[in-house]
């Protein structure tokens, strides 16, 4: 895990993340102790059936770029600057584009438009395969856009918001945040939610008028706390799970916690040490922290409902709910599917030994898991 200073002030600071809170990560990354070995994996007696359907190979992706999924279609981006389309349903290549230099997040799409951050700090919209329009950021982006009514809005490194018109790559409105000393590496949220656009600012959720930028509500998970600028990193990470009007999230290695959009307010908050973010159904709320534990807590309390420390420091991706399981991969390639209800393992699927570029992603029926290699697997239930 890497946090970045701010534009200008001249160097990147890289901290090792893992099962140490934030306040004590320098002193884990000097410390020269050895890294946990990951639990051994018991045997697996397939509770749920799942068959490969098809696998795809896709450039080799050199850092976690998130999918963007709609229906049974799924947009990918690799350390190449190339961005594929593929029909997760029939298992084939659709298009593929090249937006000229490595990307630096994953994409986003409205079925439509698909667009993308490059390290070289431009936006770039594709329509149907081929580059339509670019245009050059003041800042850099580490959070897929997300692409919705029209606009492509992103959500730069220090924290600002800007909206582009998805037709000709006009900026509409920036929003601008004081800036910290210290930003988090890692993909933020950003998402829509009817006709409000949802971002995490430092650690606090927000609503905002996508037309205008102007803020609606903000609602706390986590504050800043301690005395120097590592201590006192707060993000709302990607990836959070959504019933009606309540949103919960994960404050990185601080908090989980849940609020009520429709009131602005927060609905309860729990100290929890994790770097991924969330998945949830109706009645429970499931993540995986730093340490490997799998959580789950009460939606409606955020009081803890079961949890399972069968995958113990084996670097586990963000979970994803799939039917009646939960869904979630790790460093070695694999695939676990846990009982919802109470974590017991249903199935364990693999992948060509690589660890997974992102948490898997629910396209249609199709269960879909790219790996560093470049592997993309389909799976559906048998």
């Amino acid at each position: 895990m890497s946090v970045v200073l701010p534009r200008g002030a001249g160097r990147t600071w890289r901290l090792v993340a893992g099962a140490c809170l934030l306040s004590v990560l320098a002193a884990c990354g000097s410390s020269g102790s050895k890294k946990p070995e990951p639990t051994p994996l018991a045997p697996v007696n397939a509770l749920l059936g799942v068959r490969q359907a098809w696998t795809l190979s896709i450039s080799a992706s050199a850092a976690p770029l998130k999918p963007a999924v709609i229906g049974s279609q799924v947009w990918l981006g690799s350390s190449d600057g190339s961005v594929v389309a593929l029909d997760a349903a029939a298992g084939r290549e659709l298009w593929r584009a090249q937006v000229g230099a490595p990307l630096a997040a994953g994409v986003g799409s409205d079925g439509s438009t698909v667009a993308a951050v490059t390290v070289a700090n431009e936006l770039v919209a594709i329509e149907s395969g081929r580059v339509v329009w670019r245009t050059r950021l003041g800042v850099g982006v580490f959070t897929p856009p997300l692409v919705a009514g029209r606009r492509v809005f992103v959500l730069g490194a220090d924290r600002s918001l800007s909206a582009f018109d998805a037709a000709t790559g006009a900026r509409l409105w920036q929003q601008n945040r004081p800036g910290d000393a210290l930003s988090l590496r890692q993909a933020g949220l950003l998402m829509a939610l009817g006709d409000t656009l949802v971002a995490g600012q430092q650690g606090r959720l927000a609503g905002l008028d996508p037309n205008t930028g102007a803020l609606r509500w903000d609602s706390v998970i986590a504050s800043p706390r301690g005395t120097n600028e590592i201590e006192r990193l707060v993000e709302l990470v990607a990836g959070v799970s959504r019933q009606g009007n309540q949103i919960c999230a994960r404050a990185f290695q601080m908090a989980v916690g849940c609020v009520d959009t429709a009131r602005g307010t927060t609905t309860w908050t729990r100290t929890a040490a994790g770097s991924e973010g969330l998945a949830g159904d109706e009645s429970l709320l499931f993540g995986t922290e730093s340490t490997g534990r799998v959580q789950a807590w009460q939606r409606a309390s955020g009081e803890p409902a079961w949890h399972s420390d069968r995958f113990l420091h084996r670097g586990l991706t963000a979970p994803v709910v799939v039917g009646r399981s939960l869904v979630f991969g790790d460093a070695a390639g694999f695939v676990h599917m846990l009982s919802r209800q109470d974590g017991a393992v249903l199935n364990r699927l693999s992948t060509d030994g690589s660890r997974l570029a992102a948490a898997p992603v629910l396209a249609g029926d199709t269960l879909v898991a790219v790996t560093r290699k470049g592997g993309v697997f389909g799976w559906r239930p048998e």
